[in-house]
């Protein structure tokens, strides 16, 4: 199960940075999707980083302002968010894709993905 940290109150135009590592295990082997979800919405697709860090893909809506990255070595997927705006409101997760693929970005879809963390709640208000 991966552990996501970070999260908080910030103002529109602010910046955050989102963790996601793996409560007692490795997450070096898997990709890491982000995903959020926003109160009366579904959960949704923000972002995914594959094993090595060699591929990125990011939502419509968070790209140009948002970065996944990762640190093999201290076992952590991050999620550098920046002009935040309220929309970004959401409680933030972390998972990895289910399946021989679990390396791999192949799937946007919440179903594909397992090993869910408690989230981390991201506010964006003045």
């Amino acid at each position: 199960q991966f552990v996501e940290s970070g999260g908080g109150l910030v103002q529109p135009g602010g910046s955050l940075m989102l963790s996601c590592t793996a409560s007692g295990g490795s997450l070096r082997y898997y990709a890491i999707g982000w995903f959020r979800q926003a109160p009366g919405k579904e959960r949704e697709a923000v972002s995914c980083i594959s094993d090595s860090g060699g591929v990125t893909l990011y939502s419509d809506s968070v790209e140009g302002r948002f970065t996944t990255s990762r640190s093999n070595a201290l076992n952590t997927v991050y999620l550098e968010m920046s002009d935040l705006k309220p929309e970004d409101t959401a409680l933030y997760f972390c998972a990895s894709p289910r399946g021989r693929n679990y390396a791999r970005c192949y799937s946007t879809k919440v179903a594909d993905f397992e090993d869910w963390g408690q989230g981390t709640q991201v506010t964006v208000s003045s």
